[in-house]
């Protein structure tokens, strides 16, 4: 239970940041300052989640494997958004990159002995 409940709250704090950090890519003509400051305000509501989830999962998951599910979420939820959010199609290299990013991560979970 507690995995899943970290899981989504990963989830939930990657999408937050996807638009912090690339939401503005939409609107290249407005000011830097302001699209700084919006972002940080975005990233704030990612932070509430973020921090909470790796609070939650540290205490059934290693440092290395919260991340290792932080980044295979990042990556899941930019394919996404870069799809239907940017209209930015994803080739099948940056796919088959992403795929092998998220066979490395599963690597962290595996029991070696």
């Amino acid at each position: 239970m507690i995995q899943a409940q970290t899981i989504f709250l990963l989830l939930l704090s990657n999408i937050f940041m996807t638009f912090a950090w690339y939401g503005h890519l939409k609107f290249k003509t407005a000011p830097i300052v302001i699209v700084v400051l919006v972002s940080w305000l975005i990233a704030f509501f990612e932070y509430c989640l973020q921090v909470p989830a790796n609070r939650l999962g540290s205490n059934v998951m290693s440092a290395a494997q919260l991340k290792a599910i932080q980044e295979v979420l990042t990556l899941t939820v930019f394919v996404i958004f870069s799809v239907y959010y940017l209209k930015q199609p994803i080739s099948w290299n940056i796919l088959a990159g992403f795929i092998l990013i998220g066979a490395g991560a599963m690597l962290i979970f595996k029991p070696w002995g």
